[in-house]
């Protein structure tokens, strides 16, 4: 019974670290591509509006 458990332990815990290895890597493509397509373009960063405020903002990485 004990293996049983361990080994649910285990399975458990690769399951999670594969799907935060996953999320990590689509964060970080996405933030690669924003800033390639940045280079490109020659900006310095894209400009998003604030719905609460109606004003202009840089995008922080997190969006």
């Amino acid at each position: 019974m004990a293996q049983i458990i361990f080994l649910l332990l285990v399975v458990g815990l690769a399951w999670f670290g594969y799907r935060k290895f996953i999320a990590d890597a689509e964060r970080l493509s996405k933030i690669n591509k924003r800033a390639q397509e940045e280079r490109r373009t020659g900006a310095t960063g894209t400009l998003v509006k604030d719905p609460e405020t109606g004003e202009y903002r840089v995008r922080r990485d997190d969006e």
